[in-house]
């Protein structure tokens, strides 16, 4: 099956040459004067992982990336055996769109952490910060 493009893309542009190209049974290649490849056709992404979840002696500790929420768009609960984060605003207005932003999380706590004494703030550069320490034993209380 021939695809035919045309000799310029139209005015505001649809990039033809990352369009076309899925269509044709090969995965890299040229098709006319186009020359392309899948990557072409991923998005940029940051590939860097949004959260951070450590657990020690001094107790347990999530850190999220939630720059794009306003405080009041975040949720944070306990359920079980897990802390599950939910942050979605209204929309936005982004140029001549709109954008709505929602995500939902979930962290397995571990076995001896302090649930009832689970705390989450958001610092000033967009970390969401939960944190609950482990629970107290006999042994930890004696002082010696």
């Amino acid at each position: 099956m021939d695809f035919i493009l045309p000799s310029t893309p139209p005015a505001g542009g649809i990039p033809w040459q990352k369009v076309i190209p899925p269509l044709i049974p090969r995965l890299n290649g040229t098709y006319g004067q186009y020359n392309w490849s899948p990557k072409l056709l991923i998005p940029d992404t940051d590939n860097t992982s949004s959260a951070e979840v450590n657990c020690d002696d001094s107790g347990f500790t999530v850190q999220v990336d939630v720059k794009h929420f306003n405080p009041e768009d975040l949720m944070v609960k306990v359920i079980g055996d897990f802390v599950e984060v939910q942050g979605k605003h209204e929309e936005k207005k982004d140029g001549s769109g709109v954008t709505t932003r929602q995500f939902n999380r979930r962290y397995r706590i571990p076995k001896g952490v302090d649930t009832m004494a689970l705390e989450s703030a958001v610092s000033p550069d967009g970390i969401l910060i939960i944190s609950a320490p482990m629970l107290q034993t006999e042994d930890s209380r004696i002082l010696t």
